[in-house]
Parts: structure tokens; C-alpha cells; sequence
């Protein structure tokens, strides 16, 4: 949600800016804007929609300068329109913003009464007005910004740039992530390391509540308290930062392809050498001493965690709650002792679920996450960090980082169950046989592709769908679901196949398609006699299942898909191909926008 990026060097800093926003798209943004101070005065150049539109505005109304700060904005207050994009400035200050001003509409009335009008409709806006408003009173730019940082309620990360200073740049972090890099002579800052390949691979993370003074030769970062801060530099691996196509015409069809290449290295980081033991880190608990499993996330990541669930349960006998994160906290649960609590999130930064991470810190004997970026916020403030080791995600509908958690959160299980003597070293070492040939058994999955396109293409004339699954099937009539709404816009809603009589069977027509997943297991002959039901009614079913399954159920549906047989535990990772790719092909057919839909953000750092 939103990217900030920011340059103090001795290059042309807007292409620089345009270049590294262009990384951050995958992020999701409606407009997009920098700002530059040349000859020692602040300009900016902002523009409406894609990055392409900023560019052709460049092109017409060139930027010179050697520092700036560059936004690509996803709206929260105020409509997507040139007025609200950011940098928002005031002619001596330039800001940008990821994040909410909680208490923006009190600083405005204070404001209003010294007589300073604002012009558009955002908070960030505000931090722009209070920052000159100091500057007036006699304050240095990092004065002016540190004390209106001191007024600010909310999640941020900020960069300001002063009209007059072209050697200073302001950087502060509460609740949104933000990233310091270093150069030869040269500064950076960025939302996230992928802004900043291939500029550098020296990076500083801020932490929570640090401010940041750069200048091209220096850094001094202060904590919340205004201590001096020594945060650590790292080399980010640059291979890991790569956000090229590779040929593939979208990024979400090179990260399905991608799947089978990072389950098997996500398989293989958590394997002994000789590939038949689990090689965890020694900070994670031992789960016989565990009583509770309380599992907490948004979105995809929480299909994981409710697919994890069956497994802890069914196969550790540990008892496991699973929560919305944005729910979480409200409710103030209570945190029974021998409680473990462990957070999904594909960034790391998602922030009602760091939100709750922080909440039950000092309740839970254990904190445990599982990320995809092992610097993030969450990652740093867990006991443990589990890595899935997928590489970047860009397309904003996520389906290798799934596949992935959901691999690691198994081998977690997997773990659970061997600490807790429910499974003994031989059954592991046969349920880890079976994952290790996954790989091999999605990549043929994957060459289901063209048939799940012309499936697609009937599906896309669809207003509604439908999606039933059982048992471990049913986390993934969830994911199907929203995966198909999140890309094509197409509305689908899923259900346990054994709800279909409680309420949704009354949806059931010939114009709504209803799409079972249903594998040869143990939950089979009911999934079909509710399959049988829909069918009944005139209901137009498309069955994906195996090829037992096909032969025994087929014969009445309108399509039919037969992935490979695995075992029944692994269901839930092999059929998300299909389910992904079934959205995929439909949002083709329909001519949205797959990797950066409508509305949607790939990392979602604000409330």
C-alpha cells in the first residue's frame, strides 16, 4: 500500500525516483508524484493513474535536482485526483506519506485557527502544513519536522524534503515500514529493499518510532525516546530482489510457474542433509510443552493458517484457535499460559496482524512467524521467524507465498506432532518422503493450464460462483473464491460443502457456476452427494478432483479437471494451482487487470 522512495546524490534524481516507483508498483497505487529541490528551490510533478502518466509529464515539464522524494498513492482519505496525490507541499516543505493521521481533522482545526487553510483532501497534507507552520516560528527543517512528527496519531513512514536544503532529508517510521540505503556518496530511501535494487545492497532498517537525518555522506537515526540509534546495515542479496517478467506476459503467471522451484527450496531450507529430519531453528519451542496453537492473519495468509489448523489438529492433536487479525485485538482475548501464538503475513508488515503480533507479545509464552521477508516488522519482533523462503511476490493476488506457507506451516506440524509423540521418527520420515515428490506433482498440475483456460472461458460470463470443498478442501473453496473476485471481479463466495442446505443451495441456478474441490479422500462420496444436490437443481458444476474422482463423479457436470493423487494431508497445496489459475485464465478472459487489480493493495500497512 503506497511506496515511498528517496534519492540525495550526484545524479539526476527523477529518473532515479521514476525508476524506483516503478519497483513498487506491485504494491497498488492511483496516482503517483516527486519532488525535487534544484538551485536550492522545492518543485514537484505529479500525475493521476499508471507511472506512465508521470513519465509523460516529465517529458513535458522536466524536474532538475540531485535529492527528491518520489509516492505512488493508494487513496484512504480523499478520491484519487491530481489534488490529493503526493508529494503534498506548501512551498518550503514536500512530504510523503504511507499510512493513516488518525488525528489529522484536530491538527486541521488547530491549524484553521492560526489561519492556515489546507487545500486538499488528505491527512498527509497536514503534516506538510505543521512542518512550515514551525519553520515560520523559527524552527530548522529538522526541528520544524520533528515536532510536527511529535503531533502525529496513527501508522506512518514519512519522508520530508525543505525547499533550500539540497543536501537534507528527514525519514521517520511509526507503524509502516521504511528503509535507509547506502551508497557511495549517495542515500536512499525506500518503502522496501526492492525500491532500492539494483541502486544499493546496504540497507538500514528503521524501527518502530526511529526518525532518521540523512545527508549524502551521513545517517544519524534517533528512537522514540530521542536516543541515539545504532541500527544494523545488512546486504540484501540483490537475485532476491529481482522483479523482472521473465517472458511471462503477467507477474502472477510467472509465480504460478514459480511454485514448484520455491516449494522445493522453501522443502529443503527446514530438511537435515540427508533430507529425512526437520532442521528448525533452536528458538523454537518444544511443542510437547505447548497446550494451545492461537494462529492469527488477513486474507490469503488466514486460509493458510485455517488449512493449518486441520493439520496441528488432526495430526499434532494440538488444539488450535484461528483469528481474523483485524479482529484480534478488539476482542482482547485472553491468553490461556502454554499458549503459542504464531503470525502469517506474505510482506511482513501487514498491520492489524503486526497489530496483534504486538498484543499478545507479552501474553503468549511464544511468538512465532511465518514471512516472507525475514527483515520485516513482524519477523523482527517474533521470538521466532520462519522464513518461506518464495522470493518476491509482486502480482497483488498472492499465490506462490501461499503455497509456500502453507508448506512450511505442514513441516511445522510435522514438527508438533513428532515433539508431542504423536507421529513417531519413522511416519515423519514417510510424510516427508511424500512432500519432497510435491514439486514434481505440481508441475504437472501446472500443465492443466490450457484446460483450466478454456474452463475460464466459460466461467467469465458468470455474475456469481460458487465454491464448495470439505474438510481440507474447504480453506480452499475459500482461497478459490478470492482469488477469482480479487482479479476478475467476478463475485464468488465459498462454502463447507456441508452448508450448501443451510442457506446457499437456494443461490443454485444455470447461470451460477458452482465449482467443487474434491479429491479422492476421505470426505469424497459426501462432497459428491452435495455435488449431486447442486446438479439436481440445474446447477452447472465444475469438479476439480483426480482421476479416481473423474471417473466416479464426472459423468453429470459441466467440466471436470483430474489433478494428480497425492496424499490426502497435501490436498490442500496441490489444489491451489487449479484454483489459481482458474482465476488467472478468467480475469484474462475478462481483460482485468491481473497483478495490480482494481482497489487493492499487495501489502496492506495501514488499518
Amino acid at each position: 500500500m503506497c511506496g515511498i522512495v528517496g534519492y540525495l546524490g550526484n545524479h539526476e534524481a527523477a529518473p532515479i525516483l521514476v525508476d524506483a516507483l516503478k519497483r513498487l508498483e506491485y504494491r497498488g497505487y492511483d496516482s503517483a508524484g516527486i519532488a525535487t529541490v534544484h538551485g536550492g528551490r522545492l518543485e514537484r510533478r505529479r500525475a493521476v493513474g499508471k507511472l506512465v502518466n508521470l513519465s509523460d509529464r516529465l517529458v513535458h515539464e522536466p524536474l532538475a535536482g540531485k535529492s527528491g522524494i518520489g509516492h505512488t498513492r493508494w487513496a484512504t482519505h480523499g478520491a484519487p485526483s491530481e489534488v490529493n496525490a503526493h508529494p503534498h507541499y506548501t512551498g518550503r516543505v514536500a512530504v510523503v506519506h504511507n499510512g493513516i493521521i488518525e488525528n489529522f481533522r484536530a491538527l486541521r482545526e488547530e491549524l484553521a485557527a492560526a489561519g492556515i487553510a489546507t487545500e486538499t483532501d488528505t491527512d498527509t497534507e497536514t503534516v506538510a502544513l505543521l512542518t512550515h507552520h514551525h519553520m515560520s516560528q523559527g524552527k530548522s527543517p529538522v526541528e520544524a519536522a520533528h515536532a510536527a512528527l511529535d503531533r502525529l496519531e496513527g501508522a506512518f513512514a514519512l519522508a520530508f524534503l525543505f525547499d533550500g536544503e539540497e543536501d537534507l532529508m528527514v525519514a521517520a517510521r511509526k507503524g509502516s515500514p521504511l528503509a535507509i540505503g547506502h551508497g557511495e556518496g549517495e542515500m536512499y530511501v525506500g518503502s522496501d529493499a526492492i525500491a532500492l535494487a539494483p541502486l544499493t545492497d546496504k540497507i538500514t532498517y528503521l524501527e518502530e518510532g526511529d526518525r532518521a537525518v540523512l545527508t549524502r555522506t551521513s545517517l544519524e537515526i534517533r528512537d522514540h525516546q530521542g536516543r541515539l540509534a545504532n541500527r544494523p546495515t545488512k546486504t540484501v542479496a540483490l537475485d532476491a530482489t529481482n522483479v523482472d517478467k521473465a517472458g511471462y506476459k503477467h507477474f502472477m503467471a510467472k509465480e504460478i510457474a514459480e511454485q514448484p522451484a520455491v516449494i522445493q527450496n522453501a522443502i529443503t531450507k527446514y530438511l537435515d542433509e540427508a533430507g529425512t529430519g526437520l532442521n528448525w531453528p533452536e528458538t523454537l519451542p518444544d511443542f510437547s510443552q505447548v497446550d494451545r496453537l492461537t494462529m492469527v492473519a488477513c486474507g490469503t495468509a488466514s486460509y493458510a493458517c485455517f488449512t493449518a489448523k486441520y493439520w496441528f489438529e488432526r495430526i499434532a492433536r494440538l488444539p488450535v484457535e484461528v483469528d481474523i487479525a483485524s479482529e484480534f485485538r478488539y476482542r482482547e482475548p485472553p491468553v490461556t499460559p502454554r499458549t503459542a501464538a504464531l503470525f502469517v503475513s506474505q510482506s511482513g508488515e501487514t498491520a492489524d496482524t503486526l497489530a496483534a503480533l504486538r498484543y499478545v507479545r507479552d501474553k503468549a509464552d511464544h511468538v512465532i512467524s511465518v514471512v516472507n521477508v525475514p527483515e520485516s516488522s513482524i519477523a523482527r519482533e517474533s521470538d521466532t521467524a520462519l522464513p518461506i523462503h518464495a522470493g518476491v511476490e509482486v502480482g497483488v493476488a498472492s499465490t506462490k507465498a501461499f503455497t509456500c506457507q502453507l508448506t512450511v506451516l505442514f513441516l511445522l506440524a510435522l514438527k508438533a506432532a513428532h515433539d508431542r509423540d504423536q507421529i513417531t521418527t519413522e511416519q515423519l520420515q514417510d510424510h516427508l518422503a511424500t512432500l519432497r515428490a510435491l514439486p514434481g506433482q505440481i508441475n504437472d498440475a501446472l500443465t492443466l493450464s490450457d484446460a483450466l483456460r478454456d474452463i475460464a472461458h466459460d466461467l467469465s460470463d458468470a455474475s456469481d460462483v460458487l465454491f464448495l470443498g470439505r474438510g481440507l478442501m474447504y480453506p480452499l473453496a475459500l482461497e478459490g473464491a478470492l482469488k477469482l473476485k480479487e482479479i476478475s471481479y467476478i463475485h464468488a463466495e465459498a462454502y463447507a460443502s456441508g452448508e450448501l442446505k443451510h442457506g446457499p443451495i437456494a443461490l443454485v441456478d444455470p447461470t451460477v457456476p458452482v465449482v467443487v474441490m474434491a479429491p479422492r479422500d476421505s470426505l469424497f462420496d459426501k462432497t459428491v452427494s452435495n455435488m449431486q444436490e447442486v446438479i439436481a437443481r440445474s446447477g452447472r458444476v465444475i469438479l476439480i478432483t483426480d482421476a479416481q474422482g473423474r471417473d466416479e463423479a464426472a459423468e453429470d457436470v459441466w467440466h471436470s479437471l483430474a489433478l494428480p493423487t497425492v496424499p490426502e494431508v497435501l490436498t490442500p497445496i496441490l489444489y491451489a494451482i487449479p484454483a489459481q489459475l482458474l482465476a488467472y485464465h478468467t480475469a484474462i478472459a475478462k481483460g482485468t487487470d491481473v497483478d495490480q487489480p482494481r482497489n487493492l493493495a499487495k501489502s496492506v500497512t495501514v488499518e
